[in-house]
């Protein structure tokens, strides 16, 4: 096993899978921040690492660093492909297939050798969606080739092809001509910028970015960007040939919020254009709730954008759970498209001028959703945790009676980082099937999981494979179903349980919101300064001390 350093300008979810990984595979792993040039060389100095991987970098590295330690640089591209932009230009030029390398580091930027690559096929959709899934998933294969090659005496990296940066895309490159370009071209710039920089535009004298672009099929209008109609705080936009629904803004120098959030009351007069609880998806259009029914088992997916819950959303799932519980014998919740669910909405309390009142709003509509599911007893329950998960959404898959995974996912299963300690019934669910002093440690730590660590402690029950994911999940509930006697025992047995264990599980709810009472509501508590951070995604000065190896 190796001692291993992951240089990075933030831990995102590229750096927590390779994290995660790493550490499953009982590698050394510390982390360091790329602040400045000064730090990095002291910091890796004082772990001396056998091997440097960087994951996620957007500085170049120095000299003092890749000259005495073996350096792997993961690029968002195939071979050739050097610099920033490099999603941005696969979906700009419409390319089918696109890719991964691990290059080592030298003084000529993306310029190195390539010890590992891995690619995918490109999926029409937005740039961070592929990146979430993906790159991510292409980043883990080059992950384990890279670790291979560079103990394989006969392997010859490949060179480099001699071939020029990115220019840099401007805002002039990523603009919509509203008055030229038909929906698919405006799609394209959107998607090509979201998450970053976003697309710089004004909406009704509003300057700001915009993100979250789907295609409307039915609704039409007479100009080119007038608003046809809102929904679940997206905006609709008439195009020359259509219309696209607009779901965030940003105004410039602010943070991203739901468009009508940013808009407010100059959508005044503008029509709700409402979806049906749960959407059929028999046209095109922006849905965030959608439910598929194979024989008595409802896959219910909430695609909220980041996987934010905000008070509002919790209880349209709570009300849909509810609603199809009564249709199925088995409900799979199964999350959105790049996350299943982060819990409660940081940035629209940020926006709030009401913190503490909306802060503790949302906790409590996230705790009546996981409730809903705790204690549904008619129905059996099974969290799929095919993305992601942090927070209150790691305990809202727990409160279900099984939890499956996709291989290569990655969980935050704590709260402290942003100074809460926590709802969601965590107390009970958690202890319930980790033991008290593992749950104590994952919340106290503050570290990702993997999918192979989570099942190892009893967090979920299956892991699934990445390729196979959806077919060894629809075997997985049928089984459930396949003895009618076992079926109905387990729910009576479940049934029995809730009914005696009732007010002790509801007790730790209390118990959890008394505790964070004071967390929303004090003008003191540190989540405000800490969510003020998140959100305006302030750098931080030095490399969060949870990440360090505790063995240097």
């Amino acid at each position: 096993m190796r001692k291993i350093t992951l240089l990075i300008t933030t831990f995102n979810s590229t750096s927590q899978l390779a994290y995660t990984y790493l550490k499953e595979q009982g590698h050394s792993v510390d982390v360091v921040y790329a602040i400045n040039n000064t730090q990095m060389i002291k910091e890796i100095a004082v772990f001396e690492p056998e091997l440097i991987l960087c994951p996620f970098l957007k500085k170049f590295v120095p000299p003092e660093i890749y000259n005495n330690y073996p350096t792997f640089i993961l690029h968002p591209g195939i071979r050739g492909d050097k610099g920033a932009y490099s999603l941005d230009n696969a979906i700009r030029e419409e390319k089918s297939e696109w890719g991964v390398v691990y290059l080592r580091a030298n003084d000529e930027f993306d310029g190195g050798s390539i010890y590992a690559q891995s690619n995918f096929t490109m999926r029409p959709t937005y740039k961070a969606s592929l990146y979430r899934n993906e790159v991510n998933t292409a980043s883990l294969q080059a992950l384990k080739e890279l670790l291979t090659n560079v103990v394989d005496e006969s392997f010859t990296p490949i060179p480099q092809l001699p071939t020029p940066l990115h220019t840099q895309l401007t805002q002039v490159d990523r603009a919509i001509d509203w008055q030229h370009d038909n929906t698919q071209v405006i799609l394209k710039k959107i998607y090509m910028s979201d998450s970053l920089p976003g697309v710089l535009d004004e909406i009704l004298g509003v300057a700001c970015y915009l993100y979250g672009a789907w295609e409307e099929e039915k609704l039409r209008g007479s100009k080119p960007k007038e608003i046809l109609a809102k929904r679940d705080g997206a905006i609709c936009l008439a195009t020359l040939d259509g219309a696209i629904w607009i779901t965030h803004l940003k105004e410039v120098g602010k943070f991203k919020l739901p468009a009508t959030y940013v808009l407010k009351e100059r959508l005044k007069g503008i029509k709700e254009d409402r979806l049906p609880l749960i959407f059929d998806k028999s046209y095109q259009t922006f849905y965030e709730i959608s439910c598929d029914i194979k024989d008595e088992v409802a896959y219910l997916h909430f695609n909220f954008h980041n996987g934010a819950f905000s008070s509002d959303k919790c209880m349209k799932l709570k009300y849909a759970f509810e609603y199809i519980k009564e249709q199925v014998k088995v409900v799979v919740l199964m999350g959105g498209v790049d996350f299943f669910s982060n819990g409660i909405h940081l940035n629209i309390l940020e926006d709030s001028k009401k913190n503490g009142e909306d802060g503790w709003s949302n906790i409590n509509a996230m705790n009546d959703l996981v409730k809903s599911v705790l204690f549904a007893d008619d129905v059996v329950t099974v969290a799929s945790l095919e993305k992601n998960a942090g927070a209150g959404g790691v305990f809202l898959a727990l409160a279900c009676d099984y939890v499956v995974a996709r291989e290569g996912i990655v969980l935050n299963t704590h709260y402290k980082t942003l100074g809460l300690s926590g709802s969601e019934y965590h107390t009970y669910t958690l202890p319930k099937r980790v033991g008290e002093q593992t749950a104590q440690e994952l919340l106290e730590a503050c570290l990702p999981i993997g999918a192979n660590k989570a099942k190892e402690i009893g967090m979920v029950d299956k892991v699934f494979s990445h390729t196979t994911y959806r077919d060894e999940l629809e075997v997985f509930c049928k089984e459930l179903l396949n003895d009618g006697d076992s079926y109905e025992e387990f729910l009576w047995e479940k049934e029995d349980f809730l009914e005696d264990n009732r007010a002790m599980i509801e007790a730790k709810r209390e118990v959890e919101i008394s505790v964070m009472h004071p967390e929303f509501w004090d003008e003191k508590s540190v989540f405000h300064q800490l969510r003020y951070d998140f959100v305006y995604k302030i750098c931080p000065m030095q490399t969060p001390t949870r990440l360090k190896n505790k063995e240097v």
